[in-house]
């Protein structure tokens, strides 16, 4: 069983990353939380309810932490994701309520109460884990397992030419999160998912396909490129239709910046990583985020050869293995789906 602290910014591939560890049956959410990036933190909290009661995970405690950066204006993606942050799904009204306690409580909370047990996955910029560990600086120790979406550093940025969208979104608390995690052991360290390795993972039209069929839906599930922007899913299994109506909108934004009908599904290879299911390498490297200059901003940088002179305070993946993976994520939520209808 690994048990998940998981903070969200519930975005199309955060989405499918929470279908993904609902459908694994060794899963424990203690508690999901919001921080704000692709929208704001009370439709990501909105989205995440409604999504894991859509997937059959209900009484999920989802709450809310910060509502803005450390230091700068929040800046959100409907381009991207939607303005509702899930494409042109439209999620059922969650018939539970966000809590009312604050997300980095929550985290210093369980994380005291259960030193050794729970895994980190944050898929959102790093602004309630940059808290937290202000809150409970022994959280690298506290913590079973800490795995990041986020930063580039061989690859070109995905929203300035050097800079990932989660770290840019709030630079400032991923420069603090690096920092913490200085000389900690080896396998305290987090492992980071970036734009290397991230960007490999390109679902496209014929992955939804399987999916449909892996979840017994009767009619194929096409959603093809030649096909009118913005057509709606009319499939008859629900998870199926939500998680097609969300791609679809993906793929037309990845085609529109001329990366091709696919969508780059960065939040679920995160996932798989933190619940050991996809197999990956990684290098230690010291990172560190540059926050004074205005072109660079956001921009990762890692040391991989010592040439600092300061201790590694991240594992950074190198390589993974798109095409299993991608087998792994039609069996998980294609059964899911099967089983919820």
């Amino acid at each position: 069983m690994t048990a998940f602290l998981l903070d969200v910014d519930t975005g199309i591939d955060d989405a499918l990353a929470l279908a993904y560890l609902a459908a694994l049956p060794d899963t424990e959410f203690v508690c999901v939380t919001a921080t704000p990036g692709n929208v704001d933190a009370d439709q990501v909290a909105r989205n995440t309810l409604a999504l894991l009661e859509l997937c059959g995970r209900p009484a999920v405690e989802v709450a809310i932490g910060a509502r803005a950066p450390l230091s700068i204006p929040l800046l959100t993606t409907p381009e991207t994701h939607g303005p509702q942050g899930i494409g042109y799904a439209v999620l059922p009204e969650p018939a539970g309520a966000v809590s009312e306690r604050n997300a980095v409580d929550l985290w210093v909370e369980h994380a005291r109460a259960r030193p050794g047990e729970l895994t980190a996955l944050i898929t959102a910029p790093l602004t309630n884990f940059a808290l937290a560990l202000r809150q409970e600086p022994r959280l690298p120790e506290l913590l079973a397992k800490v795995v990041i979406m986020g930063g580039s550093f061989y690859h070109q940025g995905n929203t300035t030419p050097t800079a990932e969208w989660n770290t840019h979104v709030d630079p400032h608390a991923a420069k603090e999160v690096y920092a913490a995690f200085q000389g900690r052991p080896l396998e305290k360290l987090p492992i980071v998912c970036s734009l290397d390795t991230t960007e490999r993972m390109e679902l496209h039209p014929d992955h939804v396909r399987q999916l449909a069929e892996a979840a017994g839906a009767r009619v194929p599930e096409l959603v093809l490129p030649d096909q009118p922007e913005g057509l709606r899913s009319t499939s008859g299994n629900t998870l199926v239709r939500h998680l097609s109506d969300a791609l679809r909108f993906y793929f037309e934004f990845h085609r529109h910046y001329d990366q091709g009908y696919l969508a780059h599904v960065h939040d679920y290879f995160a996932a798989g990583v933190a619940a050991g299911t996809l197999d990956f390498e990684a290098r230690p490297a010291t990172v560190d985020v540059e926050t004074g200059s205005q072109m660079l901003m956001g921009t990762t940088v890692a040391d991989f050869r010592g040439l600092w002179g300061i201790p590694p305070n991240a594992r950074v993946v190198s390589a993974n293995h798109p095409e299993a993976a991608f087998r792994e994520l039609v069996s998980a939520v294609g059964s899911l789906a099967r089983r919820l209808g």
